[in-house]
């Protein structure tokens, strides 16, 4: 029973996680979203439990009130869909409106190792951001480009996050 105790006390606690896709064909209810939950279960087979998954349109307002929201309960909120270039993608600039800082190193390794898959990673517009202890990250609109790319940085974000709840010591 001692064992018992002493090993689940030392199992690390999973990190609350949030899923927002961003579309306005799944908000409508006229696609199916299949980005969000490729990528909780990708956040599932690691260190996050996902908390809550959610879709909003392509419109700024509403995905600030929400990106609000989430960051409110969940440590790591994941955004999918409005990174590219096209007139209604503006899940970048809703993510920097509501961030205190930005991490850009994250966005970049993302687009660097995206490159090696595809060339249209350069097209990606992909921001990581700091609201209070929740960092939000944003990934493309399809179901591969966005678990590709959470894979290249997935293994960063432990120690972002134990960062900006202010565990600094090195060891």
């Amino acid at each position: 029973m001692r064992l018992r105790e002493k090993m689940s006390s030392s199992t690390p606690e999973r990190v609350p996680a949030a899923v927002l896709t961003v579309s306005d064909s799944c908000s409508r209810g006229e696609k199916i979203d299949l980005s969000g939950p490729a990528v909780a279960e990708a956040l599932e087979r690691r260190s996050f439990r996902v908390i809550v998954r959610s879709v909003v349109p392509d419109e700024s307002p509403a995905i600030q009130e929400k990106l609000i929201e989430l960051c409110r309960s969940a440590r790591l909120v994941v955004t999918t869909g409005g990174t590219g270039v096209a007139p209604r993608d503006v899940t970048p600039e809703a993510t920097r409106a509501v961030s205190d800082r930005l991490v850009e190193g994250i966005a970049e390794q993302m687009r660097s190792q995206g490159g090696w898959k595809t060339r249209f990673a350069a097209l990606s517009r992909a921001v990581c951001g700091i609201r209070g202890t929740s960092l939000i990250l944003t990934l493309p609109g399809s179901p591969a480009g966005a678990v590709d790319a959470l894979a290249s940085v997935i293994d960063l974000l432990p120690h972002a996050l134990d960062l900006l709840e202010g565990k600094t010591a090195h060891e």
